[in-house]
């Protein structure tokens, strides 16, 4: 019988990643603590009605790419494909925007049907920061500061931060209006892809990964001509925020988002170590989503960083991790001793101490050398004659110190007095 495996665009986090990725998180969760942005931890399955409201049914996410089907109720259910629309649905069910502005993040799995590639699966990985019930301008400057500060401290290299202001509703029709007669005008020759957005979702085509299209669009027109005055103001608040905060940025009048809810800011982040996968973060202000949604008006911003990619970038310049040695590495040999080397086990990890057991069973010449694998510094020794006597043999693997037999307890506490010891060492 064939081994099984796992489905196309997942992966298994095997213990040499995992050390990373907890690095990742916990730097995250430092960040977060010291800009006093909660946790929250939503489902991964949702109604499909969610997305289809909130994304947009245009967008090539609910369009393309969702896993969606019916349970046995009958109900259409997803896959969560991004965060913010289920963040913002817990916090109008739960009525947590009558308590004021909430400053919630989130991480975990996220699910898309898309082509797999290095640094993007169809299972993958998001932490993201939502800031609803804010308005004001400094607050887009300060997600993105956060998200930057975040991205810097892990060790990211040649980060570059992008934006654009995609203005309100009104600016976004008109200029939809003057963009889709431009690309009528020049219909032979976009990209078929491009060429279907026309009459579904026109500004994605100014998201188009066709070179040939990302030249020919140097000629449109930008939705910067198409922004009313305050959108403009707002926009140069944003920016003065920016250079307030010492965060460099680059203008990019091309820059949407795929997601239909973005309006003003948008922005993302990127870095020149991942070639043309270069978004490590991407966000921006999403004021008008919780009440479509069914909650009250309620500005919005947020962000999103994909953990795959991050991963990708990080490896270049740190080392993998092996899982981290034991302290101890406990030998023993024969059923009767069993539960005295389990009982040492249990009570070297209660002291605080990372122990290994081996439970083979078989020859001690055999179970050291496992020992000396592991890369511990103490093997603790049980046989039929120390087991009798309530003692173990305590053998330096490093062969610095006489081997001792000695009391369990006694035997433990040198073990960690020596840890210590090793750890005060310059």
């Amino acid at each position: 019988m064939d081994p099984l495996q796992s489905l196309p665009g997942t992966s298994d986090l095997l213990p040499v990643e995992t050390p990373l990725w907890q690095r990742i998180e916990a730097t995250a969760r430092d960040h977060f603590r010291r800009a006093a942005i909660g946790e929250i931890r939503t489902p991964l399955l949702e109604a499909t009605e969610l997305f289809k409201r909130g994304i947009g049914e245009a967008t090539d996410v609910v369009g393309k790419e969702m896993y969606t089907f019916l349970d046995r109720g009958e109900r259409s259910c997803t896959l969560r494909p991004e965060g913010t629309a289920s963040v913002v649905r817990a916090a109008i069910q739960h009525g947590l925007l009558a308590k004021g502005p909430q400053r919630l993040w989130y991480g975990g799995p996220m699910f898309r049907y898309e082509r797999p590639q290095k640094g993007r699966r169809r299972q993958f990985h998001q932490i993201g920061v939502e800031l609803l019930g804010v308005a004001d301008a400094t607050s887009d400057a300060e997600a993105i500061a956060i998200a930057w500060d975040l991205l810097a401290d892990l060790g990211v290299a040649g980060l570059q931060l992008e934006i654009n202001s995609l203005g309100t509703p009104e600016d976004r029709q008109r200029y939809r209006a003057e963009l889709v007669r431009w690309l009528e005008a020049h219909h032979d020759r976009l990209d078929p892809d491009s060429q279907n957005r026309i009459s579904t979702n026109p500004l994605r085509v100014l998201d188009s990964k066709n070179p040939d299209t990302q030249a020919l669009l140097a000629g449109a027109p930008t939705l910067a001509d198409a922004l009313a005055g305050e959108s403009h103001e707002r926009f140069a608040r944003v920016r003065q925020a920016l250079e307030a905060l010492g965060i460099p940025f680059v203008l990019n009048p091309r820059l949407v988002r795929g997601l239909d809810y973005y309006g003003h800011t948008a922005f993302e982040i990127t870095s020149n170590q991942l070639g043309a996968q270069a978004t490590v973060c991407g966000g921006g202000r999403y004021d008008g989503l919780v009440e479509q949604l069914g909650g009250p008006p309620t500005a919005a911003v947020g962000w999103a960083i994909g953990l795959e990619r991050l991963v990708l970038l990080l490896w270049q310049g740190e080392a993998m991790v092996e899982t981290p040695a034991p302290d101890l590495y406990v030998i023993s040999r024969g059923e009767a001793v069993a539960c005295q080397a389990l009982l040492l086990t249990r009570q070297g990890r209660q002291a605080g101490l990372v122990v290994e057991r081996d439970a083979s069973g078989g020859a001690f010449g055999k179970q050291f050398k496992r020992a000396d694998r592991s890369g511990a510094p103490w093997a603790a020794v049980i046989g039929d004659d120390e087991a009798a006597a309530g003692m173990a043999k305590l053998k330096d693997l490093h062969g610095e110190q006489p081997e001792r037999q000695l009391p369990v307890l006694q035997l433990v506490a040198l073990v960690k007095e020596n840890r210590k010891a090793v750890s005060r060492q310059p």
